[in-house]
């Protein structure tokens, strides 16, 4: 058997093309080229020490004996996780469909529509839900979105607030423990004081901005809060309510009863538990807010021609935008399982969800009355599917354990004498006997069946919804397998993903997301796995989860690794929070600068901010290095203070910095510890790394380098790596031994952050392997390098290295255009679109440029097509320069041409259709047809709408 041969299919050129590769670079050999492109200072000496790489058959035998160790219990845990039946039309054509799991972000909407009107159903069906106007297109995790309310409130509050120092944050004693310590963790760094017990008993509402509970709590309770949100709007607090979203559709709303921001997770909207994740949080709140809410906001506009659009309204307000002005530092979201969950309204309906939610509190009424006549008080007067059970007194607690795990049940054991059961919509008539058979025998009992009573309703006659809800016509019409089949392939067809062309967006590493990597996805074994499930029902996950640990401090020269991170800009979060603790246990803790060069990404002063740093931004020198005399000088100036500087590497313009090491000592020198941005590890692996280079903390991002797929927006992991001494305090959690022995308090709801997707990162270093890993980094080196040898003629290249060299990317400076032919970096972008590609990375980190990281997955055919779609750009532009065409209207102006454009009675342009639609010869025979043209930034902002409108509403 053919073994270690998984490279050639990553891997995009062939052995043959390398050769003539680099000869168009210039460079005699793959190892001439790298040891131009990175210093020989911070070269790894030796290979990366691990095994070879498996073929796919080995990979798969592998993994399912790892899955095989992992038991699939029945969880009856709850506490905001539970089992669901995910639709198979969704699984087999979202989740296990590259069309909508390798797609990007949609920062250019014009080829987005598909996964952005997805994204729209989600806020609608949010909105519907919660009863709220404004809502966002998810956040992280529900601990996650309740502390971003909780820092919304906080820099939302009146100047008489902030005068007063109103600065206490109340959370409920019956929110969800992971919540309060996800709470805790993002509000001691802003100075936000914190109380936690019964809302309804405020001992100091004067000091208090707002205040969160749980609805139903984590009891079961059904509590109404009409009365306390009245109390605080008089008291100017915010109320925040934590919900679960389908207990909504039996519910009264917040909305209803006065809430201020509503959060929560839709996992029980057809995604698995996943041992903790990737689950799409919501965030919605009252139109007050609608200019501070934290994450994107997908809103309704309208193109250059009048027809509706949808985009990411309200930009300004992301941390790429504000910087250090940040309030939130959230990038990442949560884009594909927030899709999925909308598709889950989408399939079952207002109808099929009240059902649902139905069966479920229907089996809780029986479970409840049963159990009482065994003998067993249910504590919790109301509820909808917790049912919170305190034992008799001749009931031992670890007879009802051992019974139930014979049954292979798991109920929620909050102590010796008490317990919780969550039903769900996975739950039968069968379970419940079961369950009660096992309450039985804990009594010496014998459970004989149902009584005839009629168990009665159990939801406050206030709290019972009366309101409708998914009402439009999204939510009432793809009710059969064939019409759901049929939507998803209409909105996938509006979208360009990897499946399709190349994206090479810079900074984003859109490289192979291999099917091997993705099977586990729908496997049982990994998707139902409660994330506090007890340690020995989930041995094949630690196994894996300590073996990506091993292989990822190999690759990194670290000593250890946190998975907790669910984002790139949550793991940033995370190291400069363990950085503190730190410096804290050394006696330092007044350290508080942190060091930042301009071409950082915004999410690096946004998170510093977020961790209570105070940002000084380092100056870059023409060449793009960062400024050693710049930082020298801030780092002297500062070394009382220095706490931190960020540093990416290679940078974000490009190249590897010949002065990083100078950089390291002059930061070390000073006090302060390093932060090495992960975002480009693409072309370290295997070469160099940040251990070797001197960083004490890194992030990764495994959904750019180790292989996750982006899905739209997310998910993302982002593990921090941690040099010995900062071992000690990676993150703790309050449900789950995990972290370091003085480890701070949680960044993510679930111990292991997004668990579920850690498998393909597992399975991208198994298949690749050392050798294999360190080739693709030299091979994404070289695809870079070959397309600036083949631009650089047209297009300015802004910066290179000392031999002229880019690392795994580089950017094309545009702005002379603008000047000589009113031709703007996004019209080139939107241009390309006629082409079917996605455009590089726009005006970052320098405005008016293209950023292109074209990745090793790449073929040499693809790397020519995009070659020659910019030359025919350039050409295009070159005419505008020369007056051989209009300044205004233009091929490249009124970019992008759709099909409805160029089936029109009457061409309007003043240029031949098959220039604007296929400038290309091979588009003859593949063409993608972008579903609008150009978008009407300025009108959606305006004009914001962020849910569905009715049919008439676009007529």
């Amino acid at each position: 058997m053919i073994s270690n041969n998984f490279i050639d299919k990553h891997n995009g050129p062939r052995k043959h093309e390398i050769t003539k590769m680099l000869q168009k670079t210039g460079a005699g050999s793959m190892e001439e080229l790298i040891d131009q492109t990175i210093p020989a200072s911070i070269r790894l000496k030796n290979k990366l020490d691990l095994p070879n790489g498996f073929n796919e058959y080995e990979y798969l035998n592998h993994i399912k004996s790892l899955a095989s160790k992992n038991k699939i219990f029945k969880s009856f845990i709850g506490m905001g996780y539970n089992n669901t039946i995910i639709p198979g039309v969704i699984l087999r054509n979202v989740l296990e469909n590259p069309g909508w799991y390798t797609s990007y972000t949609p920062y250019q909407a014009e080829i987005s529509q598909g996964r952005l009107e997805a994204l729209l159903n989600f806020q609608t069906m949010v909105s519907d839900l919660t009863a709220m106007p404004v809502t966002n297109a998810s956040l992280l995790d529900e601990g996650t979105a309740a502390a971003e309310a909780m820092i919304m409130l906080y820099n939302s509050r009146s100047r008489a607030a902030i005068k007063q120092n109103r600065n206490t944050f109340f959370i409920s004693g019956k929110l969800y423990p992971q919540t309060i310590e996800v709470i805790k963790t993002r509000a001691f760094p802003l100075g936000i004081k914190l109380e936690t017990g019964d809302p309804e008993n405020i001992g100091n509402p004067e000091n208090i901005f707002g205040l969160i509970v749980q609805y139903p709590d984590k009891t079961g309770e059904i509590i109404d809060f009409k009365e306390l949100c009245k109390n605080a709007h008089n008291n100017e607090t915010g109320v925040v309510v934590a919900a679960d979203i389908l207990s909504l559709s039996l519910l009264t709303p917040p909305g209803e009863w006065g809430a201020d921001v509503v959060v929560g997770t839709t996992q029980r909207f057809g995604i698995p538990m996943g041992f903790g994740g990737p689950h799409a949080a919501y965030f919605a709140t009252i139109d007050k807010y609608k200019r501070n809410v934290p994450g994107r906001i997908i809103g309704i506009s309208k193109d250059a021609k009048g027809n509706r659009a949808l985009r990411m309204a309200l930009q300004t307000r992301e941390q790429h935008i504000k910087r250090e002005r940040a309030t939130s530092n959230i990038c990442t979201a949560q884009a594909l399982l927030a899709s999925m969950a909308g598709f889950y309204a989408t399939y079952h309906g207002p109808e099929g969800i009240k059902n649902i939610a139905s069966e479920i509190h229907d089996l809780t009424k029986k479970l409840a009355k049963e159990l009482f006549v065994l003998g067993y008080k249910i504590k919790n007067t109301s509820y909808f599917d917790t049912l919170s059970i305190q034992l008799p007194d001749n009931v031992d607690i670890e007879k009802i354990r051992k019974v139930a795990v014979e049954n292979e049940f798991n109920f929620n054991y909050i102590d010796k004498t008490a317990l919780s059961i969550s039903i769900d919509e996975t739950t039968s008539i069968k379970d419940i006997e079961s369950i009660l058979r096992i309450f039985a025998s804990a009594t010496d009992k014998n459970f004989n069946g149902f009584s005839n009573e009629i168990a009665q309703g159990i939801i406050p006659e206030a709290l019972v919804r009366t309101s409708e809800f998914l009402n439009n016509e999204v939510f009432n019409t793809y009710h059969s397998e064939t019409e759901m089949m049929r939507y998803l392939k209409h909105l996938e067809n509006k979208d360009l993903a990897l499946n399709r062309t190349m994206i090479p967006l810079g900074s984003c590493t859109m490289k192979l997301n291999a099917a091997a990597e993705l099977f586990s996805l729908s496997w049982p074994e990994f998707g139902e796995i409660h994330p506090f499930a007890p340690v020995d029902q989930v041995q094949g996950y630690l196994e894996l989860i300590r073996g990506l640990e091993q292989d990822l401090c190999k690759i990194t020269g670290f000593d250890a690794v946190s998975f907790q991170p669910n984002s790139g800009a949550s793991g940033e979060y995370a190291g400069l929070l363990v950085i503190k603790a730190y410096l804290k246990s050394i006696g330092q803790a007044h350290r508080n600068i942190c060091l930042i060069p301009a071409s950082a990404h915004g999410t690096n002063p946004a998170s510093s901010v977020m961790a209570g740093m105070d940002v000084v931004v380092v100056k870059c020198d023409d060449k793009g290095n960062i400024d050693i005399n710049d930082i020298e000088e801030k780092a002297n100036q500062h070394s009382k203070n220095l706490a931190a500087v960020m540093i990416t590497y290679p940078s974000t313009h490009g190249v590897f910095e010949e002065g990083i090491l100078n950089i390291i000592e002059i930061v070390h020198k000073n006090g302060g510890q390093v932060y090495m941005d992960g975002a480009n590890m693409n072309a370290q692996v295997g070469l160099t790394n940040p251990g070797i280079i001197g960083a004490d903390v890194c992030h990764l991002n495994l959904h750019k380098t180790f292989a996750i797929p982006h899905g739209g927006g997310g998910p993302g992991v982002g593990p921090i790596g941690v040099a010995k001494h900062l071992k000690p305090f990676l993150p703790s959690h309050p449900l789950y031994i995990t972290g370091g022995e003085k480890g701070i308090t949680a960044i993510s709801s679930a111990p292991f952050g997004s668990a579920m997707i850690l498998p393909i990162s597992y399975g991208y270093i198994k298949l690749l392997g050392g050798e294999g890993l360190t080739e693709a980094t030299k091979v994404a080196i070289l695809n870079a390098n070959y397309l600036k040898s083949s631009l650089d003629n047209d297009y300015k290249i802004l910066y290179t290295g000392k031999n002229g060299r880019v690392a795994h990317e580089m950017i094309l400076d545009c702005n002379e255009f603008g000047k000589s032919a009113n031709i703007t970096v996004i019209d080139i972008a939107k241009r390309l679109m006629d082409f079917g590609f996605h455009a590089p990375t726009v005006a970052f980190p320098v405005h008016g440029t293209l950023m292109v990281e074209p990745t090793e997955s790449e073929p040499l055919s693809e790397l020519n097509r995009f070659v020659e779609a910019m030359h025919i750009i350039r050409k295009e532009i070159r005419e505008i320069e020369n007056g051989k065409v209009d300044i205004l209207n233009n091929v490249v102006k009124n970019a992008p041409h759709t099909l409805k454009m160029v089936t029109l009675d009457k061409w309007e342009f003043p240029y031949e259709i098959k220039q604007a639609a296929f400038p290309a010869e091979e588009l003859i025979q593949a063409k993608y047809w972008p579903p609008v043209t150009k978008i009407n930034d300025a009108f959606g902002d305006r004009n914001l709408v962020c849910t569905c409108q009715p049919i008439e509403a676009y007529a």
